[in-house]
């Protein structure tokens, strides 16, 4: 893959779990090829919504392979990497490389709130372990207490080959403005990674976006890139107003069982999320299908 290929909308995959919760592989090959034929740019597995913090490296490489099987070259696949310890997110970044996969993604640690340096250092050595891997940035400083700073960022992609672009989850339209900006002399590529803004930050210069929705919605939130890239502005913007109302339903679910109760209102059969976090139940989701019936999408 090359670097101008990295685009478009990503989808965050879901991680189908069976009774015992372990990794449903007739499911997961089965999400796998409904993204796919529906049009997705890109899989990102075991990201935020993949619930990559439930399963063990085995799991989540076992998990990879099956991905890498199912969907046979059609779509680029990433990888996510969200381990706390150094040493931990440089082994499995290791392992995953060792697959035939395009990049890696890698969130800011967890619970710790490192220096400026130490999360320079963090991200410069797991992209030092795997040279010949794209390797995108992940900010998501609402599930771990910090953002990464703008002056991290334009470090990183400036002094590391291999540090290519960024998922940003902030939501934020100043800071991805201002990441892509710092960076735009390398063409660094910025992917927006809250679904409700998918339109705007394409407006100021995003690549693309890592849509949680697009493991339901498919086709509409690739229509929403599609249509812009193609100059179709009124017609991407319709959708993003379509998506939004039926995105921000989720929002009083627990995270990240919305996105699975939501795929199983369509029929979709993904199982359950993993424990502690709890399926959605009463006025919580019947909003959800409520928002999904309003905008015909049930």
């Amino acid at each position: 893959m090359e670097l101008e290929d990295l685009k478009g909308v990503i989808v965050p995959l879901l991680t189908p779990v069976d009774e015992d919760e372990n990794i449903d592989e007739k499911r997961l090959r089965k999400i796998v090829e409904h993204v796919i034929t529906h049009g997705i740019h890109g899989i990102l597995a075991f990201g935020s919504n993949s619930e990559f913090y439930m399963f063990d490296e085995d799991e989540q490489i076992e998990g990879m392979k099956i991905i890498i099987d199912q969907a046979k070259g059609r779509v680029p696949l990433y990888f996510g990497i969200g381990a706390i310890r150094t040493k931990h997110a440089v082994r499995l970044a290791k392992k995953a490389a060792e697959l035939d996969i395009d990049g890696i993604s890698i969130l800011q640690p967890m619970f710790v709130r490192p220096t400026e340096e130490a999360l320079y250092n963090h991200f410069k050595t797991i992209a030092e372990a795997v040279p010949e891997k794209f390797v995108l940035l992940y900010n998501n400083p609402g599930k771990t207490g910090y953002a990464i700073s703008l002056n991290n960022v334009e470090k990183l992609a400036h002094n590391m080959e291999n540090i290519v672009g960024m998922k940003d989850s902030s939501g934020d339209l100043t800071y991805t403005s201002e990441v892509i900006r710092r960076n735009s002399d390398i063409g660094f590529r910025v992917f927006t990674g809250k679904d409700t803004i998918t339109y705007p930050g394409l407006c100021i210069g995003a690549v693309g976006a890592v849509m949680s929705t697009g493991n339901m919605f498919t086709e509409l939130v690739t229509g929403i890139y599609n249509n812009y890239v193609e100059g179709n502005y009124e017609k991407a913007l319709e959708l993003q107003f379509k998506l939004n109302p039926v995105r921000m339903s989720q929002d009083a679910a627990s995270f990240p069982a919305a996105t699975k109760d939501m795929a199983n209102l369509l029929g979709m059969d993904v199982g359950k999320s993993v424990l502690p976090t709890p399926e959605s139940k009463g006025k919580v989701l019947e909003n959800m299908e409520k928002a999904m019936k309003d905008a015909d999408l049930l």
